[in-house]
Parts: structure tokens; sequence; C-alpha cells
């Protein structure tokens, strides 16, 4: 089955929403694709909110500064520039498409009155939120547009499975990217899917680790599927763990926001001792890698199981309004978080790094984008400031789709001559075990071996694993019909590999990538680049 569109975008949260507005108010037919629902995605289970330079008290220079202090020297500061200063602008166009940000009064008809919350690594209240669920209602929001555009078809439930590069058709020509092979999970079919330009915006990889705030979705696709296709992928080693996640056995991927900490939350261990002064002089607001450092090494150190977020300084009815669906999350496990403090941990959050693009968001395939998590732009360097994230969002998907605007594709290549999914040569999966477990050995490994503190010899060893199953995972996936679970793991294998292979050749520790046998930082910052060339 062939379907053919101006436009594809793979991924559904705040960036590849974004793009298909903007490209569609331009009058481009745009198809969006998206593994499960269209708000199920990270975008939607942000908490904290969007930082942007909106008081008189900041400066875009304060931003810009603090952004490159928690990068440690690996930031493009010409990247920094570009997406700071498009801040405000980009949080007046998600209010102009309906988002409806917190506010300090009941008025609500300036900018000024947004309430700003703080995080850690920023010196100044900058971050615009509504409440404790900002990803939420801004994906609520979008959603809604998007399904009431005329030039956006959604596609639910379909994985894509591989990029369709011209190379691959005809090794002589100069390559470029055709469109891409997606499998719609529902009708068990693999469609064709055909454009002038391929945008991927398919967020990180943190289910490569056993444990992590993200949903199911967030599974390295794009940056798996770009590297197949010849696309540089860079920083891979720098892979963010948030410092608090709500430690329940019944709490899946729950994250305690960190905004609770710029509130006033203190951390400390379970006899009550707050433990953040002797690491760090900016105690609960330092970095996050610094932070989530020190939590894993109290639980070590002490043999815990987790630290405690303590809140109780602050009234229910402050909490109530502030957070009010952390608040109901931790009534509905039985934790009251105005008289008993939060149980958390750290778990994988956020990939820093991914596929090489420059400021327009293309990458070194001809007619491949790609955007937000899944992109490496040189925003966050060796660790992202808090909720820079969904700002590079908004400001890269802007930039995409003005560059694909002015600078329109126009390929001579012939879509009747790109051919179907071949499955003639497999049969019916007869031992999905194999993939599960698969699956389990991975993510055990990986959070053992390449987690918050690595040395030398773990990091070798998780090469090994990783050898290995790259090694049955692709016999198994030549051999039977593809699905998304055998899907997403192949692409897993490839994105761990990846970020093992970029930890081994970075000896030093920078940022959010600490190793015990090189523990201090190099005079010089450099990045780290593979090539399949």
């Amino acid at each position: 089955m062939y379907a053919q569109t101006d436009l594809i975008v793979i991924g559904s949260g705040l960036a590849g929403l974004t793009f298909a507005l903007k490209s569609a108010n331009a009058g481009y037919r745009i198809a969006v694709i998206t593994k499960e629902a269209v708000s199920e995605n990270s975008s939607y289970y942000a908490q904290g909110g969007i930082a942007a330079v909106w008081s008189m008290e900041d400066s875009y220079e304060s931003h810009v500064e603090d952004t490159l202090n928690a990068g440690a020297g690996l930031c493009n500061r010409e990247t920094v520039e570009f997406v700071v200063k498009h801040g405000p602008e980009s949080i007046e166009w998600l209010v102009q498409n309906g988002v409806v940000f917190s506010r300090r009064g009941e008025q609500s008809g300036h900018a000024s009155e947004f309430h700003l919350t703080r995080e850690g690594g920023h010196s100044k209240r900058r971050v615009v939120h509504a409440a404790d669920a900002t990803g939420q209602k801004v994906e609520s929001t979008l959603v809604s547009n998007i399904h009431n555009h005329d030039n956006i078809t959604i596609y639910e439930n379909c994985i894509a499975i591989e990029l369709i590069t011209r190379a691959k058709l005809d090794g002589c020509a100069p390559d470029a990217c055709l469109g891409a092979y997606v499998l719609d999970s529902e009708n068990e079919q693999v469609i064709t899917f055909i454009a002038q330009a391929v945008v991927l915006a398919t967020g990180g990889a943190s289910k490569s680790y056993l444990y992590t705030s993200n949903p199911d979705t967030s599974t390295g696709d794009g940056i798996a599927m770009a590297w197949r296709a010849g696309c540089q992928v860079a920083n891979m080693e720098f892979v963010q763990f948030h410092p608090t996640c709500l430690y329940h056995p019944h709490a899946k991927s729950f994250l305690i926001s960190e905004a609770m900490r710029g509130e006033g939350g203190k951390l400390v261990l379970p006899d009550g001792t707050e433990f953040m002064s002797r690491y760090d002089q900016r105690r609960e607001l330092a970095p996050r890698d610094i932070v989530a450092r020190a939590i894993d090494h109290e639980m070590k150190a002490g043999g815990f199981d987790c630290v405690f977020l303590d809140m109780t300084m602050k009234s229910k009815t402050f909490l109530q309004s502030h957070f009010p669906n952390i608040y109901t999350k931790c009534r509905e496990f039985g934790i009251h978080i105005d008289h008993e403090p939060i149980p958390v941990v750290p778990a994988a959050h956020y990939t820093c790094g991914g596929v090489d693009v420059d400021l327009n968001g293309t990458t070194n395939l001809p007619g491949l984008y790609c955007i937000g998590e899944c992109a490496n732009t040189g925003l966050h360097g060796a660790n992202r400031l808090a909720s820079n994230s969904l700002l590079e969002c908004i400001v890269f998907a802007d930039a995409a789709s003005r560059h694909i605007i002015e600078n329109p594709v126009k390929s001579d290549f012939q879509a009747q001559l790109i051919p179907h999914w071949d499955e003639s040569q497999v049969t019916d999966p007869n031992e999905m075990i194999v993939v599960s477990h698969n699956w389990d050995e991975l993510r055990r490994f990986m959070w053992d071996y390449v987690g918050i503190v690595r040395t030398e010899k773990r990091l070798q060893r998780a090469l090994r694993r990783v050898v290995m199953l790259a090694e049955e995972v692709q016999e198994f996936y030549s051999q039977f019909r593809v699905s998304r679970d055998l899907i997403e793991l192949r692409n897993l294998v490839q994105v761990a590999e990846l970020i093992v292979r970029s930890a081994l050749s970075r000896n030093e520790s920078r940022g959010l990538h600490f190793m015990l046998d090189h523990p201090d930082s190099l005079d010089s910052a450099t990045d780290t680049i593979l090539s399949k060339d």
C-alpha cells in the first residue's frame, strides 16, 4: 500500500505537532505518524514547563549563561543564543494557539502576569508553566488544533520501520530521503509513505534503561533509523537521569517535578538528614547531573532503596494549588505530601545527544530533518538545563518548517519506482519470548553498566553484551515478520550500542558522563561524533 503526501512527520510530541501546524498553515499536506494515540509521548508527561525570558529581572544573557554552565563546556553558543532569543515568541505562539498557562493572579491580560517558577541550574525564575501538567495542557491544545486542520492527516498506532533512501534504491545516485516504511499495527500491514521530506520527531531513548521517567514510546526509533540511513550522531553518552521519580512499586514512571525543589523542597535521607549541602553550594537547585549523582551516592553508601523529597514546610493549600497532579497521585499511593516526605529515586529521563543537525534541523541526509529530543542541536551540551527541552522543540520545529518553505525539495525520483515492503522471505515469529527476554536483558545491563556512574570495565562488559544482542535481534528481524515489539527492540539495541561506544570514547568526566577511571574533565571540550563511514 502506498501513501503519498508533501511532508511526513514521524512523532507527535511538541516538536512534531508544532512543525505540522506551522507547515500545514503554509499549505503543505502533512502526514503525522505516531505509534500510539497522538497524545501519548514524553511531551505530554512533561510537568515543569518551558524556560523563556519574561521577567524584567531576567535577561537573555542570564538564560544563555545558565544553559552554558549546565552544559559543562559542550554547548554550542550560537545554538544557545538562537534558542534563548526565540523563547518569548515561542510562548506567544502557544498562547495564540490556545494554550493557557498559570498566572500570578486572576487577571490574564499581560504576559508579565505569568507565574514563573525556578528550577535547578536557573539563576532566575523563568519557567512558564500550566500548574504541574504543562505538557498535558500544551499537547491537548495542539492536538485539538491538529484534528481541526484540513491539511493534516494523523496515522495512529503506526510505527516507522525504516527510512527509504535513494542510495538504497540506486547506489550511483546522490543520496536523499524519499519516505519511510511504516507498520500499521492494528491492520498488520506495512505502508510505503512517500514525501518531499521526512521530519523525525520521535523523542529519546530512555527505555533502553530499566528505570525511566518516560512512557513506553521512548525507544530511540528516529536516532536508530537515521543512523542506519547514514546520518551522523553526536554526544550519545550524555543520558540525563532525572533526580526525582516517585519510588513506589505501583508508580510506573511518575515524575516528581523539579519545580518542587524550586519552591523550597529539601532532599533528605530516611532519618531526615539533608545532604545536598555536602555536594554543591546550590544544594537542591544544582544542575540535574550533580543532584542525581549525589542521590545515587547516598543510596549506595547507606544501602537505601530511595531518598526523600520533603515539602512539608508548605501548606496543603499551596501544594494543591501549585502541584495538583503530584498531590493527587501521591495521595493515590497513600503518601500525604503536606505532612510526610515523598520517596524518590533517579531514573533515565532525557537523551541529550542524538542525530547531528544544524540550526535548520537538517541532517547530512538531504530531505531528512530531525527535531526535538532525537536531535543533537548543540543546545544541551553535556547536561540539559531544566525546561529547555520543550523550548527547543518549538524553536527548531519553526526553523525546520521555515527552511522547507524557503527551500522546497524537488525530487526527480519517480514514486512508482519505490518498491513495496518485501515480506516474501519471512514467516510469522514462533518465539516472541526471545524478544521480551532480550528487551529485559538490554535494559538491565544498561542500568547496571552504563548508568549514572561508569567505569571502563563496566562499559566493555556492556559493549560485549550489546553486540551479541544486536546479532540475535538482526537474525530474528531478517527471518520473521515485523511487529512493534521487534521494531522497538531493534532500535533500542542500536541506540544502546551508540551510547556505549560514545561513552567508551570519552576518557574524562563531563556533565552527565561520570567515569570513576577518569574523574576529572579534560582542558578542552570536544563533541563525540559517530559516523558509519
